[in-house]
């Protein structure tokens, strides 16, 4: 036949085209050929198990030379419109002097290999078009070492993906953060593939319920995932919160603390004990309180809850310093200590005496007043007339010169200083 010929004018262009479902992509390469001015062309072709694909045989400037498609077992398929194979998923999608265009549907592995377009010409001329069967993987499966972890302990996570062509590639997420597994591909009789990965990493408390995703990326498949949250066992935390007194803890007052504990599993157990010594014999603890009455210098000390669970135990420490009574008022230069600690408020603020300040202010103005009074006796009492030595004979004088020289010289007619007393 001239469809086993050899061709030693074929030259060779690199197409790429991916056919799945009717959807076309390029991803392959293909050959052409060109002979007297007529070009044979045609596609790779890619598609997923079960779909349909479509090969095409164009052919440009042909002079009525018959167009006819090979298997990959050099069986016709079609020649010209034509389909001497009996496989009734070949049909015929398009035939003209320019174009041979077939579909080949419910494709399967078997019907993977190279496809010959082949035109009579003088040479033959023959294209090839390479047919990929893509197989998606199945469920990804991600399992764990253990089903809870306690924090600052390792886990290990694996995740599989089975039955792909070709192997998938797996990634891992825990939350937003992004980890780095270690895979492995294993390759089955039937030319399919096994992918496995596995990650470990350290958690923490804030890992609890945090999301672990195995994410598949495969060209016959999108948005493929397997999810596992995360359970992380932390021991308790602790925190002692002062009920009451809302200020300064004195003496005859009364305490009340409670003691907030929170882990996983939740604390079975909490005590209160007095470091480097007793709790005082009458005070009461009832679950998470610690009740003392009728407070004393002899109660001061760190007073501790302790509690724990399956992981282990924490504490929280409170201080008490218990004062005076208050009895007098401090006077406003006293400074009062500032103690920091866990035990109580950072202390009373001090207070103003406005009596003192009041009475300072009266006594000053009783002082201004009677000063006031003794300079206007004063003042009454020395009440008088004066002349000045200008003022001579100003009275007599007819104009401002008589009156100088009157003061100067003659006093003859001036009256004698006058003065008044009372």
């Amino acid at each position: 036949m001239l469809a086993d010929r050899e061709h030693p004018h074929v030259a060779s262009v690199k197409i790429a085209h991916v056919s799945f479902a009717g959807r076309n992509h390029t991803i392959g390469a293909a050959e052409t050929v060109t002979v007297d001015g007529q070009n044979l062309a045609t596609d790779n072709v890619s598609v997923i198990e079960g779909e349909t694909a479509t090969i095409s045989c164009r052919v440009k400037n042909n002079d009525d030379s018959v167009i006819q498609l090979l298997n990959p077992n050099r069986q016709t398929i079609y020649f010209r419109e034509v389909r001497p194979l009996k496989d009734s998923r070949f049909q015929l999608v398009n035939f003209s002097d320019n174009e041979l265009r077939v579909s080949l549907s419910n494709v399967s592995l078997s019907d993977e290999g190279r496809y010959v377009c082949q035109l009579y010409t003088d040479p033959p001329q023959e294209a090839y078009a390479d047919i990929a069967v893509l197989v998606p993987p199945g469920n990804p499966i991600i399992e764990s070492r253990e089903d809870v972890v306690s924090e600052g302990n390792e886990t290990e996570l694996t995740c599989t993906a089975m039955g792909s062509k070709p192997a998938a590639s797996i990634r891992w997420m825990k939350g937003e953060e992004e980890l780095t597994g270690e895979t492995t591909v294993e390759e089955t009789y039937d030319r399919m593939f096994t992918v496995t990965s596995r990650v470990r990493f350290s958690v923490t408390k804030e890992d609890d319920g945090v999301p672990v995703d195995c994410i598949i990326d495969h060209p016959a498949v999108k948005d493929l995932l397997a999810q596992r949250h995360l359970e992380v066992l932390y021991k308790p935390e602790v925190k002692i919160v002062v009920t009451y007194p809302d200020g300064l803890t004195r003496e005859g007052d009364n305490l009340d603390l409670t003691c907030i504990a929170e882990g996983k599993p939740h604390p079975h157990q909490i005590n209160w004990l007095r470091v480097d010594d007793d709790v005082p014999p009458h005070a009461v603890v009832t679950g998470s309180d610690l009740y003392i009455e009728n407070l004393n210098k002899s109660y001061n000390g760190t007073y501790r809850c302790v509690a724990s669970n399956a992981v282990g135990e924490a504490y929280d420490d409170y201080i008490l310093y218990v004062y005076d009574a208050p009895t007098t008022i401090p006077t406003p230069t006293t400074n009062p200590v500032n103690t920091q600690d866990s035990r109580a408020s950072d202390g009373a603020p001090q207070k103003i005496d406005h009596a003192v300040i009041g009475g300072v202010v009266a006594v000053v103005m009783f002082a201004i007043l009677c000063a006031l009074i003794v300079l206007g006796r004063y003042f009454a009492r020395h009440k008088g007339t004066y002349f000045t030595h200008e003022a001579k004979g100003a009275d007599d004088a007819a104009d401002a010169d008589t009156a100088i020289i009157n003061a100067e010289g003659g006093h003859s007619n001036s009256d004698e200083k006058k003065e008044y007393y009372i």
